[in-house]
């Protein structure tokens, strides 16, 4: 019997987040400016000669450089380093299996610094031992003064998705099919899909470090298959079957409105300062989306340097949450481990090991050099995430964590991109090595 799509109205705790973000940015807008302005006027000159002293830091082109040409002399501290990172992109973690490719990544301010923001942007083509085909083109542009910023993605994939039932892990006595949904056990599957994502968003700034978007996101998924499965029912197909979404595929097509506010130092790895996203996804049939529905996202990171001499150390906070208010959301598209914009949440899990319509995820990370050169840096980190059912568990009512530690290797100092190797635990026996470039958040 097919289930008709839930309305429900905007939790409580929502209602007074989004009253809180409001009113924290009117006042924080006003505030952080006058003693942003102060401190960048009085920290510019001795601080860019201490965090930022690239001939003082040591990375993947200095290496190489020594290598293949020790006799050359030293990068002149002058002379601009190169802001684009070209290379083999090997990769490694539980989602995908091992993966060997390339990519580029580029850095580049528009503008006049400290006055406009770095630009970022990524490419990359590769395939996994786990039969994944991925392409993908991101971006993150400011414009001259921060004007502008431009958030976009263009994806085409063949992919290999991990599926471990809905929910956070608590057992069910409702029905077989509950049972299998919930899937306590946590016993994984693989779905097989197409997949292609097109999503750009342009915000506006309209006080110093505050902007208001919006923009538009389509995700596709077609041949959607479980193979190795010869039973009917699946966590997957359950919920498909409940909320109308075809087995074989489907179109999850909507408007993207959000506001934006940041003070951070470095797009790729900052040493201090805030980020916060917040803003509604609203899928609608005339778009191509097999359904309606309106989600809520909100996304906050804070940065705290612990040194003036050594601005590395930095104790950075993140909180990543999605709730759906209203309609149905594909299951491959609900909110879940791994599943924020950069696919980097939940360290010591697969991708989707957690989800639901409701999903919240808080991680602690503990960042330090090693060497003196930076070269070598370490972290450590905590993560918790937590998800509602279809059998009763409220957001909030369980928590699964994860934990671990990793090195850091400074591939390119004019950017601070580093390359990130990770090891992490969970619960049920997961754990995981996370091979990635730029920090998971």
């Amino acid at each position: 019997m097919q289930h008709q799509p839930k309305y429900t109205k905007l939790p409580f705790f929502l209602k007074l987040l989004v009253l809180l973000f409001c009113i924290a940015i009117s006042n924080a807008a006003l505030a952080q400016v006058n003693t942003a302005i102060d401190s960048v006027k009085k920290d510019t000159t001795v601080r860019a000669k201490k965090v930022d002293d690239l001939s003082a830091q040591y990375d993947i082109g200095n290496l190489i450089k020594d290598i293949f040409h020790p006799k050359k002399q030293p990068d002149s501290a002058i002379k601009k380093a190169s802001g684009i990172t070209i290379i083999p992109n090997i990769a490694s973690n539980p989602s995908i299996g091992s993966q060997i490719g390339i990519k580029a990544v580029a850095g580049r301010v528009l503008g006049s610094e400290p006055n406009t923001f770095m630009s970022v942007a990524a490419t990359s083509a590769s395939i996994t031992t786990k039969g994944i085909i991925y392409f993908y083109v991101n971006h993150n542009i400011y414009t001259p003064g921060n004007k502008w910023n431009f958030q976009g993605s263009l994806v085409a994939a063949k992919t290999v998705t991990p599926d471990f039932g809905l929910g956070i892990g608590n057992a069910s006595t409702l029905s077989p099919e509950d049972a299998i949904l919930t899937n306590p056990e946590r016993k994984g599957r693989a779905l097989h899909s197409l997949f292609f994502n097109l999503r750009e968003k342009a915000y506006k700034e309209i006080s110093k470090g505050l902007f208001v978007g919006a923009g538009v996101s389509f995700d596709i998924r077609r041949n959607i298959e479980d193979k190795n499965s010869t039973s009917d029912l699946t966590p997957y197909n359950i919920y498909s079957d409940r909320y109308g979404f075809d087995r074989a595929g489907y179109s999850a097509n909507g408007l993207l409105f959000n506001i934006q506010y940041t003070t951070r130092d470095n797009q790729n790895r900052a040493y201090k300062g805030i980020y916060v996203d917040a803003g509604f996804r609203v899928n609608q049939t005339w778009m191509g989306s097999t359904k309606n529905a309106l989600q809520f996202t909100a996304d906050f990171r804070k940065y705290f340097s612990l040194s003036e001499t050594n601005p590395e150390h930095v104790i950075a906070f993140w909180n990543w949450g999605a709730y759906q208010i209203s309609g149905a959301i594909p299951y491959l598209e609900l909110p879940g481990t791994a599943r924020d914009g950069a696919f980097r949440s939940g360290r010591g899990y697969t991708t989707g090991y957690f989800k639901g319509t409701q999903y919240d995820y808080s991680e602690v990370e503990y960042r330090f050099p090693i060497l003196k050169n930076k070269f070598i840096s370490g972290v450590t980190f905590f993560n918790l995430q937590t998800a509602n059912d279809e059998v009763g568990t409220k957001l909030f009512e369980k928590w699964q964590p994860g934990y671990g530690g990793g090195l850091r290797v400074l591939f390119n100092k004019a950017t601070r991109t580093n390359l990130c190797l990770d090891y992490a635990w969970g619960k049920y026996g997961a754990r995981g090595f996370f091979l990635g470039l730029n920090e998971a958040f």
